[in-house]
């Protein structure tokens, strides 16, 4: 009796066996290339007023020289008619040197009750890159 393996052999012709670590063919391979994920965490969603929140956004995965993340301006607008702006002084960017920075934080205090739609965007000049949204509720005392 045949051997499975040579009877399969003998159907196809050729066995191609491709080792787990070859490019394109892991999930662990191209880890690390492309754009970033990104999400939007606020510390805490549910406030009474007056109280400060802590917003974090975060990048993971993805390229560490990715060019749209690179140097960006940042703007988080609180929803209750005010926003916070910041940008850095970079060297130009290059490929396969520049890295990104994966973590972005800013605080505010609500004073007001109701809900706000926390934004985060990441800016090159006047293109919005990445915008993140997470909402706070505000409850009066």
């Amino acid at each position: 009796m045949i051997p499975r393996l040579a009877w399969l052999l003998s159907l196809v012709g050729t066995l191609i066996v491709v080792p787990t670590w070859a490019p394109g063919l892991s999930g662990d391979a191209t880890q690390g290339k492309g754009k970033p994920k990104a999400a939007l965490r606020v510390n805490p969603t549910l406030i009474f007023v007056p109280q400060r929140i802590v917003a974090t956004a975060e990048l993971t995965d993805g390229a560490d020289d990715f060019q749209d993340y690179y140097c960006p301006r940042i703007e988080w607008i609180w929803d209750d008619t005010t926003t916070s702006e910041s940008s850095e002084d970079c060297e130009p960017y290059e490929a396969g040197k520049s890295t990104i920075r994966r973590r972005y934080t800013a605080d505010h205090t609500y004073k007001d009750p109701g809900n706000y739609d926390v934004v985060f965007r990441m800016k090159q000049g006047s293109k919005i890159v990445l915008s993140l949204r997470q909402t706070v509720r505000a409850q009066g005392q």
